[in-house]
């Protein structure tokens, strides 16, 4: 059995994954953001992105995104759950301690958040997909 692991054996899902991963970075960037890592790996922990959003104020941003290609079971908000809002916020406190981004570029120093952003199929068939951008998904 296919191991999603081993690149370029990746589930139909993980490339529809990673392809709204690419989309919310593009609109990311076109909205004036640094997108500074893509899929980020922090031991057994992952941050999807990490990007500065220019402000004001400037906050350095870890995004959480969110694929689903129907309702069906539920809004896809709905699958942010405790886990990986622990998870999330463990990175944070790694990717702080690391003080570097693997491949050895400095952190800049600035408040952080951590976003949700939710991508769905269009509307109509020739529209971009859907995107809801939930800032700051874990205040408080």
């Amino acid at each position: 059995m296919p191991s999603a692991d081993v690149p370029g054996l990746r589930t139909a899902q993980q490339r529809a994954g990673d392809a709204a991963e690419g989309f919310v970075a593009e609109r990311l960037s076109a909205a004036g953001w640094t997108v500074l890592a893509r899929n980020l790996r922090l031991g057994r922990l992952e941050v999807d992105l990490l990007a500065i959003d220019p402000g004001p104020p400037a906050e350095l941003v870890l995004l959480e995104v969110r694929w689903r290609r129907s309702r069906e079971f539920g809004l896809p908000e709905e699958t942010f759950d405790a886990r990986k809002r622990r998870h999330l916020r463990a990175a944070v406190a790694v990717l702080l301690g690391l003080g570097e981004l693997p491949g050895g570029s400095t952190i800049p120093r600035l408040p952080v958040r951590i976003d949700l952003v939710v991508v769905e199929p269009p509307a109509r068939v020739g529209e971009p997909p859907r995107m809801r951008h939930h800032r700051a998904a874990l205040a408080g």
